[in-house]
């Protein structure tokens, strides 16, 4: 509360301020009940304890973060900047020459006011990453699957979703009229189980490539002959592999060896790809031409802003002309893995950067990531229902950026604190 007032202040003289107080005082009957409604939901939340404390940072995304309210600077383990680009200096200088020579952004959606070159570009450039026909550009990836699915399945089709998919999935799933069918987590046989009773014209099968909470892979070789046995499509989201997983950061599929297995890839530009913003979908031609003239998301959303698009090309250029920082990433995230293991911490995942340590109950999860924190470390605790009971775990997410001095540092810091709350006995 203090903190509000003092923001209050830096933006209202007190006569303003006395005015929103007589405001709140005069709400309507309908404004009060929301206002007792929320309240009501909130500390719901709260003894849930799903509440989301958001930490103020007072510096650019990298390694090591600044944030509000403390001292010093924290070893930052919980970012998607898989690639150290978010503030990787030709990526920001990309971004200063595209708000010079694009401006802040176009005002309004593509269709009405025009695009721009530079939009164009990058939707060339992702097609050639990865080797399909056609993209099309969204805010984010949410977006992108948001829109994808309403767009080309009717009632007579059929979707296939794993159990653990992202959000964004499951939110896009849910405003198309197609049959909807959800797989458990990685079960192929269920899966065939599904498709062989299905119908429909259309059969749609759908997974992220990587899982967020886990670290775990899905079997796209696998997935890629079910789709084919039964006339399929397969869509994947990559958004947790593109520029960094596999070879030549292809993503899911150049890592499990089977390029070109998904029809169609959704991804983000928000993560490796120079961490700002952005999403994508690329495929059949046919259907972006689709996405382009019914999509949603894309009709009645602005395009990325300028310097996010010309960001998200120079971080292209990054990641295709260089496997060094790739190779640093597989370094960082075995020498990580092995030193947690050795500690007799149990690390979850598929060999991938995202580096779940499992600890099972959410006070202890609390407990780990508070400890983390006290030494500098910056990590977030998940328990349910963000993930299944008995399934707490204090997520790491390694970089490129990271030093071995600070895999070490947070190695080091978690075998301590894990022997002091009792996780690991001395």
């Amino acid at each position: 509360m203090a903190a509000r007032s003092q923001l209050l202040r830096t933006v209202f003289n007190g006569q303003q301020i006395r005015k929103l107080h007589e405001l709140k005082k005069k709400d309507r009957a309908g404004v009060i009940r929301l206002r007792e409604v929320l309240e009501d939901r909130l500390q719901e939340i709260k003894k849930a304890k799903t509440w989301k404390h958001e930490r103020v940072l007072t510096s650019p995304q990298d390694t090591k973060v600044k944030v509000k309210g403390a001292e010093g600077q924290f070893l930052n383990f919980c970012a998607n900047n898989y690639l150290g680009l978010s503030n990787h200096p030709e990526v920001v200088e990309a971004a200063r020459e595209g708000l010079k020579n694009y401006g802040a952004g176009l005002s309004s959606v593509r269709f009405i006011c025009g695009t721009q070159t530079i939009h164009k570009e990058l939707e060339e450039r992702l097609s050639k990453f990865h080797g399909r026909e056609d993209t099309i550009l969204y805010g984010s990836c949410f977006d992108a699957n948001a829109g994808l699915f309403e767009s080309m399945l009717t009632p007579e089709d059929a979707v296939f979703s794993d159990a653990l998919n992202h959000a964004s999935i499951i939110d896009g799933i849910r405003l198309c009229k197609a049959q909807k069918f959800r797989y458990p987590h990685r079960d192929l046989n269920e899966l065939e189980h599904l498709l062989a009773h299905s119908e429909a014209r259309l059969k749609l099968i759908v997974t992220d490539g990587v899982f967020s909470m886990d670290g775990k892979v899905a079997p796209i070789k696998g997935l890629r002959n079910l789709a084919d046995k039964y006339r399929a499509l397969l869509a994947v989201d990559d958004s947790h592999a593109t520029g960094f997983f596999g070879d030549t950061g292809r993503g899911t599929e150049e890592y499990c060896g089977v390029m070109g297995a998904a029809d169609i890839i959704c991804s983000t530009l928000g993560k490796a790809v120079s961490g700002a913003a952005g999403g994508y979908t690329t495929g059949p031609r046919e259907l972006v031409t689709l996405l382009r003239n019914v999509s949603r998301p894309y009709l009645f959303s602005n395009a990325p802003p300028p310097p996010v698009v010309a960001a998200s090309l120079k971080s292209l250029d990054l990641v295709e002309h260089s496997g060094e920082l790739r190779q640093r990433l597989r370094e960082n995230t075995r020498a990580f893995r092995a030193g947690l293991q050795a500690a007799g911490l149990t690390v979850a995942g598929d060999d991938h950067p995202i580096c779940p340590v499992m600890v099972g109950e959410a006070p202890l999860a609390v407990d780990l990531a508070t400890g983390m924190l006290e030494r500098g470390i910056y990590v977030v605790a998940f328990s349910y229902p963000v993930v299944p009971k008995g399934g707490a775990r204090v997520r790491v997410q390694i970089s490129a950026a990271h030093t071995p001095q600070d895999i070490k540092q947070a190695v080091d810091a978690f075998a301590d604190v894990a022997r002091s709350v009792g996780i690991v006995k001395s």
